[in-house]
């Protein structure tokens, strides 16, 4: 196998934009997993495997795409307090993605996170090497992607 490029993937990526609306008017969107496809330039559908309502355990396909590429992602909700957090972990290369939500003021300060913490699989740095760009283009397009997903949450939320 090639050189590694792991050392050069970040731990955590981070986002944040403060909302002026209370945080019970912005989680109803952040927690409806179903519609980061429109909120979020990389995924294009989101399914709830399994029924029901969206909370701790939820299992969820995700359809993502970059350019002509697209692939899949299987996540599940791994914790879920409603008003304050919501996270869900990609099976297939470990992330935990996150929406936190902090009364701020009269409003919210919304940050979305991406975590790794047991780091990121071979297989997605090889992946994001090869068809990605590599890992800091790729993780440049993920936080230009969260400014993008904040942005529209802002402006939804606000417009009440």
């Amino acid at each position: 196998m090639g050189k590694t490029t792991r050392h050069l993937v970040l731990a955590t990526i981070e986002q944040s934009v403060d909302v002026a609306a209370p945080p019970s008017s912005v989680w109803p969107l952040v927690s409806d997993l179903k519609r980061l496809a429109e909120w979020s330039p990389q995924v294009m559908r989101s399914f709830v495997t399994g029924g029901g309502e969206i909370g701790q355990g939820t299992r969820l396909l995700n359809l993502n795409r970059r350019g002509l590429l697209v692939w899949p992602t299987h996540s599940q909700v791994v914790r879920f307090d409603p008003e304050r957090e919501i996270a869900w972990r990609i099976k297939e290369n470990g992330a935990t993605w996150s929406f936190s939500l902090e009364a701020h003021g009269a409003g919210t300060r919304l940050v979305q996170h991406r975590e790794l913490p047991d780091g990121l699989s071979e297989l997605s740095i090889s992946l994001t090497d090869r068809f990605l760009g590599g890992q800091p283009t790729f993780q440049a397009e993920l936080q230009q992607g969260m400014r993008d997903t904040l942005a529209w949450i802002k402006s939804v939320a606000e417009q009440g």
